[in-house]
């Protein structure tokens, strides 16, 4: 496996668009506390701009997501960045605005574009070949690492060394111009799907492990990042070693991200989310534990590394649980489930720090990570189990239609001697037909290819014998296929000519063609073989 797929045009296209789509997402919340924090009770108002922020994302994410349409994903992206833009325009434009109409601003940048991350991440599945996903999956993982490595460090830069407004004006500058990008891309992804589930919540709602399982792997790293000033104090080192510390995770999950993409790994989807879920617990767990800087930022490194590998494993699961037309909801949905999470860490951290040391509630958080994932596995095996159970009941119920419609062939009949006792070879109810030097042992093989008439027999004259005839019947019914040789059950039970178009009433009162066809006085001999069918069948 390669990325020589995903090295094209469309895709480097996509590449940029999205960057400049979702730059501005990550400078937001630190760009906000900065815009205000010379403000009296700056930075109360700068986190709670930041809240209202977030919560836009939350709620944007599902609502907006749910009413896109696949064919017109385009329409709804362009939408969504247009009214990003126009917030935080806003937010820069008027700075010193009351703080109701920042949050007003700071709600709606968060909102409206919150459902472009999961449609273009449907967009860029969609430009890859099939074998590609998840290279596609690996490649937009790197690119969001370096994202999120650089944002922090560009608004503090543009903040702090030219104006505070400057950061969210440059978001709305890049949100504008990933408009221009999408223009250069594909009007919408083909789902191969008409109508149907696309839009409906309970469709979504069935993949809930996975959101859960995504969830959890933001929320830990976030509880770490967010904590870990106050770790390095608890340890005596110097708080300016966050900032590398939390580079270095970025690029270690840049790295996984690439590593991950290389080849196929062994085993289901959501085992190897758990197995990558638990290593990245062990790492967090180190780096709360160990005393010295350098172990902490390599135990940081580590768990970057295998948190992108269990996000990757994430998007791919939800691809296998949801239908194609609903995959950009499900983004969003696993996009609002991140964001909740992440929000729900801060409160969390900020709880916490209130009774216990950094160390501790880094590992709270372990230990409320390892619940999420059982959780999820749980949920993911418990609906796997449910669809089989469906699946056996739907083709039971199936089944059960075609036999009692007649359209599945009845259980084998066993008829002792013949089932059309005239059929009987030397009886003299069929007489002057050739005789298949074969001999009668291959006479039932004769008739199921077509290519003879009933062979072993000496009765009727002249008439060309119809293979679906007696013999054809006798030798169907045996083989348990009353339907393939067009046997009637009554006459089945009979022993009658209805098989070869006669009726029942015919054969029951001698009249019809039954009457006309001669019949041999003399008995048949015990044991005398049927052509094409019972003593003959059974001797092959």
């Amino acid at each position: 496996m390669t990325y020589r797929d995903v090295a094209t045009k469309q895709v480097l296209i996509w590449a940029w668009t999205a960057t400049a789509a979702r730059m501005p997402v990550a400078m937001a919340p630190l760009a906000l506390v900065f815009l205000v924090r010379e403000r009296p009770g700056g930075y109360t108002l700068g986190a709670a701009l930041a809240a209202a922020y977030v919560i836009g994302e939350i709620i944007g994410a599902p609502v907006l997501g749910m009413r896109m349409d696949p064919a017109r994903g385009r329409r709804h992206l362009v939408l969504g960045l247009a009214g990003g833009a126009v917030g935080f325009a806003g937010l820069g434009v008027l700075a010193g605005a009351h703080p109701v109409v920042l949050g007003v601003f700071a709600f709606l940048a968060g909102a409206a574009p919150a459902a472009a991350a999961g449609g273009q991440r449907a967009l860029l599945t969609s430009l890859v070949p099939e074998r590609s996903v998840a290279q596609a999956l690996s490649a937009e993982s790197m690119l969001m690492s370096g994202v999120w490595a650089v944002s922090p460090v560009a608004v503090a830069g543009l903040a702090l060394g030219v104006a505070p407004r400057l950061p969210l004006l440059l978001g709305a500058a890049l949100m504008a111009l990933s408009i221009v990008g999408q223009w250069w891309l594909p009007a919408g992804w083909d789902t191969g799907e008409r109508g149907g589930e696309s839009g409906r919540i309970g469709v979504l709602l069935r993949a809930w492990p996975v959101y859960v399982t995504g969830a959890a792997s933001l929320t830990l790293l976030g509880l770490a990042e967010l904590t870990l000033p106050a770790l390095l104090e608890q340890r005596g080192i110097g708080v300016g070693w966050s900032g590398p510390m939390l580079a270095g995770m970025a690029i270690g999950a840049g790295l996984g991200a690439f590593l991950y993409g290389l080849r196929s790994w062994p085993g289901r989807l959501r085992g190897r989310s758990v197995v990558l879920m638990c290593g990245m617990s062990v790492f967090v767990s180190l780096a709360a534990l160990i005393p010295g800087a350098a172990g902490i930022a390599v135990a940081l490194a580590l768990a970057g590394t295998l948190q992108s590998g269990a996000l990757i494993t994430r998007n791919l699961s939800l691809r296998e649980a949801v239908p194609p037309g609903a995959l950009a909801a499900g983004y969003s949905v696993m996009y609002a489930a991140a964001g909740a999470g992440y929000a729900a860490t801060g409160s969390l951290a900020g709880g916490l720090l209130q009774v216990v040391t950094p160390s501790t509630a880094i590992l709270a958080g372990v230990v409320l990570t390892l619940l999420l994932t059982a959780l999820g596995w749980w949920g993911e095996v418990r609906r796997e189990g449910a669809g089989r159970a469906g699946i056996r009941r739907e083709g039971a119920g199936s089944v059960a239609d075609a036999v009692s419609s007649g359209a599945v062939a009845g259980p084998a009949v066993g008829i002792a001697g013949s089932a059309a006792p005239d059929a009987v070879a030397g009886s003299g109810a069929v007489a002057d037909l050739p005789v298949d030097p074969a001999g009668p042992a291959v006479a039932g093989h004769a008739v199921r290819d077509g290519s003879s008439p009933a062979a072993g027999s000496g009765a009727v004259a002249d008439p060309p014998v119809d293979p679906a005839g007696p013999a054809a019947a006798a030798d169907a019914v045996l083989q348990g296929s009353r339907a393939a040789a067009g046997l009637p059950l009554e006459g089945v039970l009979l022993g009658s000519h209805a098989g070869a178009g006669l009726s029942v009433d015919a054969v029951r009162d001698g009249s019809g063609p039954v009457a006309d066809l001669p019949v041999d006085p003399a008995p048949r001999a015990e044991g005398a073989p049927v052509a094409g069918g019972g003593d003959a069948e059974r001797r092959l």
